[in-house]
């Protein structure tokens, strides 16, 4: 994993997340040259890839498995960000925004002069969900922007992240949440930016007048107002089918839950031969966590002893927003996966912790070496081309095509990555128990890594990912990755035991040919809005 650690220049876009981004005041753009790494560092990349390849509360065939012992382990240098003054001192910077005085229209307008200071607070809100009538009200008022008719770029972020935040605190039943029903009303009957109009509906069919929601998906049950909802955008919006974002959404919505196709048939189906699958198998309420289980080149599957290997991963947005928006959950869908980004220092650890990230790449999106095999680039030019890599049976099912209209949309720069951040970080992070060590993300799929009051790492994953996938595929891997929600008991995840009885090799996708072993394409690691 050498490779892995070579410092390369890393351009980070807008806009900031709990793990895909480093910080909530990077610009658009911005180009930063990572520093010259630090003792501490140096230290850690020694001894991560001398004797650091731990799984921590692995889930391997459906049974816990709990990491080493600390006397198992070498001994592990201390992470000055990690410490539990550090994380004191974070969480009260944080605390110290949410007063009235920040808040404070008349003090701080929306405008290009003070984006900063409003994504700070925005960020601390997201992180913390005060019940603060005061933090309610502000950002409804922000909202109320979105109908002026012009508005500069900054304002338009800057509504934007305000929506996003508004959609986690009226989702999450915060102080206010009923007043955010009619700001979202006023956006859906008014606005003219479809984008908006489409995450205010949204929010709205996911209600919490519903009452408890599972994991903050689409109800069952149809909201009294939806079909009302869904026919005005469409005599609003007559061409609602040209535009990804309505399109999507409107289909999410209003259209009936297809059954899954047979689940064997994607996991033993090859997308291309002499590629590794990485399958990532979740539910619908993404609180419960995802699982994974790997394939190898020549179709074998990866175990350890009689059992599949596995590790969990989280795939559940902050701002509970669907797959189709910018920070929301991690698509279902193919990805192409082509090497890693290093994580060179401190500088990003709270970020993403201090081990490289896997790259991972939708369809439409640049900077992929090869997605379609035999041919240079993303490659795609129709829903055809996608469907044509899923088997038979799934090529109609419309949930997973998620990554190919998500990366048509504009989303992109999705990573598997770990996270410096606590468990005890984000508000809305302990409300399902068995997850709750994982931290959200924003479109990413987030690894445990979790570090002792002093400082030093107690369990991560990411390592042992790393590892399995430079053993199956060198170190600059390239593969496939397959996110697929499964329906059933939403309290506990895919029961892997459950996947062992027939597992055999199908023919690969008539139009793969094998891709050549090619260097990773894109050194970003930021999720686009």
């Amino acid at each position: 994993m050498i490779d892995s650690y070579r410092f390369r220049k890393l351009t980070i876009p807008k806009p900031p997340s709990p793990n895909c981004s480093p910080s909530p005041l990077h610009r658009v753009g911005e180009v930063i040259q990572p520093p010259t790494p630090t003792m501490e560092v140096l230290e850690w990349m020694i001894m991560g890839l001398q004797g650091l390849m731990i799984v921590a509360l692995g889930w391997i065939g459906g049974n816990m498995v709990t990491s080493p012992s600390l006397a198992q382990l070498p001994p592990q240098p201390v992470v000055s960000l990690a410490t539990s003054p550090a994380r004191q001192q974070q969480k009260r910077e944080q605390a110290q925004l949410l007063t009235p005085e920040y808040f404070n229209l008349q003090a701080y307008p929306v405008s290009d002069r003070t984006e900063t200071h409003w994504r700070k607070l925005l960020w601390a809100t997201a992180i913390i969900e005060p019940q603060d009538e005061f933090v309610g009200i502000t950002i409804r008022s922000i909202l109320q922007l979105a109908q002026r008719p012009t508005l500069s770029m900054a304002q338009r972020r800057i509504v934007h992240m305000a929506l996003q935040v508004g959609t986690q605190l009226y989702l999450s039943q915060s102080s206010g949440s009923h007043a955010f029903k009619a700001a979202f009303e006023t956006i859906l009957e008014t606005n003219t930016n479809e984008q908006w109009v489409a995450m205010a509906v949204s929010a709205l069919a996911r209600t919490p007048d519903l009452g408890s929601q599972v994991g903050f998906t689409y109800p069952p049950q149809s909201h009294p107002g939806v079909g009302t909802w869904l026919e005005r955008i469409k005599v609003r919006f007559p061409q609602w089918r040209n535009n990804n974002s309505l399109y999507t959404t409107l289909v999410d919505i209003g259209q009936p839950k297809p059954s899954l196709p047979p689940l064997n048939d994607l996991l033993t189906w090859s997308i291309a031969p002499n590629q590794f699958h990485l399958y990532v198998l979740c539910r619908p309420n993404r609180y419960i966590l995802c699982q994974t289980i790997l394939k190898d080149p020549q179709g074998s599957w990866v175990r350890e002893g009689d059992r599949l290997w596995s590790i969990p991963l989280m795939g559940r947005s902050l701002h509970h927003l669907t797959w189709n928006f910018g920070r929301g959950n991690t698509p279902q869908g193919i990805y192409r996966v082509e090497g890693t980004i290093p994580q060179p220092d401190t500088e990003f650890f709270r970020a993403y912790g201090l081990f490289p990230l896997v790259n991972l790449f939708v369809p439409w999106e640049s900077g992929v070496n090869q997605f379609l095999a035999g041919r240079q680039g993303n490659g795609f030019s129709s829903l055809t081309d996608y469907q044509s890599l899923l088997p038979p049976q799934w090529r109609s099912y419309y949930p997973i095509h998620q990554s190919y209209w998500a990366g048509k949309g504009g989303r992109g720069l999705f990573r598997i990555h770990g996270s410096g951040e606590p468990a005890t970080f984000f508000t809305n992070n302990q409300m399902e128990n068995t997850s709750r060590l994982w931290n959200p993300a924003i479109g990413c799929l987030s690894a445990l890594e979790l570090y002792d009051e002093s400082g030093r790492l107690q369990r991560a994953d990411m390592p042992t990912l790393l590892q399995k996938l430079s053993s199956v595929g060198g170190n600059q891997f390239t593969g496939y990755l397959i996110v697929v929600d499964i329906p059933g008991d939403d309290t506990s995840p895919v029961p892997l035991s459950d996947l062992m009885g027939s597992l055999k090799t199908k023919p690969h996708s008539p139009m793969a040919k094998s891709p050549k072993i090619l260097t990773s394409g894109s050194n970003q690691i930021d999720q686009r809005s």
